[in-house]
């Protein structure tokens, strides 16, 4: 397996650094709007993309790409803004150990799309592992 195309490696990757955001959010809106600290961390994540894409010469002309990802890139940005800002007001009103694992009830709800929506075929692992997910989820918010 070639670790630098591996899926698996990027999405434990993705898993560490939301970890991380999940304490650095926490830290970071303390005493602070929520919403700022939104915009804050949008303006970051701005920069180090851009910054990326320049490193690596991966810039586009905004003309070339299909329509349709633009109006799924769309959807996805509005989603992840708002996202980001029910996230960091969770922050600032709850507990991390609370708070980070409610969101990844994110994954049991991509489950549910990726096979409603998208028409992926459900293995045992994820059903049992979306459940379990959401069984944990339910504990940590109701205990």
């Amino acid at each position: 397996m070639n670790l630098r195309e591996s899926w698996l490696l990027f999405a434990l990757g993705s898993a560490f650094f939301a970890a991380l955001t999940a304490l650095f959010g926490k830290l970071g809106v303390a005493g602070i709007n929520s919403n700022l600290a939104t915009f804050i961390r949008t303006l970051v994540i701005l920069a180090v993309t851009a910054g990326i894409l320049s490193l690596r010469a991966e810039w586009a002309k905004p003309s070339g790409l299909p329509w349709h990802s633009w109006v799924f890139l769309v959807l996805s940005g509005v989603a992840t803004g708002l996202s980001w800002l029910c996230y960091y007001r969770a922050l600032q009103l709850g507990p991390v150990s609370k708070v980070a694992p409610i969101d990844k009830l994110s994954v049991a709800m991509a489950i549910v799309f990726g096979l409603v929506v998208l028409g992926e075929k459900p293995s045992w692992s994820v059903l049992v592992g979306g459940v379990l997910i959401v069984a944990g989820s339910l504990v940590i918010a109701l205990f």
